[in-house]
């Protein structure tokens, strides 16, 4: 019988999915990495009169040109003088990843990525023939990476490091002078920066600090509409440079990769930028309430320990419990009535902490949280 590829063979399911796969229906699911809100209704009624109006049909590689001139203009705060020729629109962030790695990594070659880390990255550099080294951010660091730990990472082979600021799973954000510290080691070294930033506008008490509209050339913002509009299942996404040279290269990787983006739905994006820009603030307001809530919660268990997170909508607490797992904990968990991610899902350096998604109502959060101390409780034998 003729056999699978070893790239097929070496890529295994996700933790967060192994997860999912035990869950009941009956559980409280802080498991969920997506907004619990519709999209905007003007982009619903949009995206339902484009498809009326004929938009069913392909489209250019680099997607709608007003709409990535609109992308671009949406970022002249950051980056001056960029049009259309400086975006490509993708099918989702997670494609918009692929594409960067398929256009920036040779066999050989191996791309630096924060630990713990959105799951999808190191198999995305393995499909493109390259080597993952893991950096670790960690929680006395408040998840922040240190300079001196990727300067023993870094050789010659190395072709680009990857930024994930807001971050999944910890919700970390940066400051501008640690920005600019991890901006000059990626010059240093001639470094491609990757720059994931699909949270930029789900943050609290700060403003997002990007690394676009540093002067480095050599960044690839990735950027999506899944978190900030509620678009996770429409599926778009864009990739940004300062560059127009490289963004023609993106554009000729694209076209053997998903070849263009959904039609109606990219007019149904232009419709959300013009007529709910406010959209993902009015999100954030509601994220924030809950996420004061469930870290005030943890916080007041006994043996956990939780930074209050600047972004994104995910807490990372150190749940140890002596001879568990994080992966037994979160079963555990599970078996309570509770579904979370356990931190090993997101790399070893998650070991130790569990996942906790703030996607779902505060009655629900506070339900969640009950069990989540009854079971710690049972498992310290009180």
């Amino acid at each position: 019988m003729a056999g699978f590829s070893d790239r097929a063979n070496s890529i295994q399911p996700t933790g967060v999915r192994k997860m999912f796969d035990m869950a009941g229906d009956d559980v409280i699911s802080f498991g969920l990495g997506e907004p619990d809100f519709q999209p905007p209704q003007v982009a619903i009624d949009a995206m339902h009169q484009a498809m009326l109006a004929g938009h069913n049909k392909y489209t250019t590689t680099a997607g709608l040109p007003e709409l990535r001139l609109k992308i671009a203009e949406s970022l002249g705060h950051l980056q001056s003088g960029m049009d259309e020729t400086n975006v490509c629109m993708t099918m989702s962030g997670t494609n918009a990843l692929l594409n960067c790695f398929l256009t920036l990594v040779n066999p050989g070659s191996n791309v630096l990525m924060p630990e713990p880390y959105f799951p999808l990255y190191g198999p995305d550099v393995l499909i493109a023939g390259g080597e993952s080294r893991f950096y670790p951010c960690l929680f006395e660091h408040e998840f922040i990476p240190q300079i001196d730990i990727l300067e023993s990472l870094v050789d010659e082979n190395t072709v680009a490091i990857l930024y994930n600021f807001p971050s999944n799973p910890t919700g970390a954000t940066i400051t501008s002078e640690q920005r600019d510290e991890l901006l000059l080691f990626a010059k240093r070294h001639d470094l491609w920066i990757i720059t994931d930033e699909v949270y930029d506008r789900i943050v609290y008490d700060v403003d997002h600090v990007s690394f676009l509209g540093t002067g480095y050339d050599q960044t690839l913002l990735i950027n999506s509409f899944s978190k900030t509009f509620a678009m996770t299942g429409w599926r778009i996404g864009y990739i940004c440079c300062p560059n127009p040279d490289t963004i023609r290269q993106i554009i000729k990787m694209q076209y053997y990769i998903t070849a263009c983006s959904n039609d109606a739905m990219q007019y149904a994006v232009l419709t959300a930028f013009d007529e709910a820009s406010n959209y993902p603030e009015e999100m954030a307001k509601e994220f924030q309430a809950r996420r004061d809530l469930i870290c005030e919660r943890l916080n007041a268990m006994p043996g956990v320990s939780c930074h209050v997170p600047k972004g994104a909508f995910y807490v990372f607490p150190k749940m140890e419990v002596p001879g568990l797992t994080s992966e037994e904990l979160a079963i555990e968990l599970l078996h309570g009535g509770v579904l979370a991610s356990p931190g090993s899902a997101f790399g070893e350096s998650g070991e130790g902490h569990i996942r906790f998604a703030y996607t779902i109502s505060r009655d629900d959060i506070s339900a969640g949280m009950d069990k989540v101390e009854n079971v710690l409780r049972r498992l310290r034998g009180e």
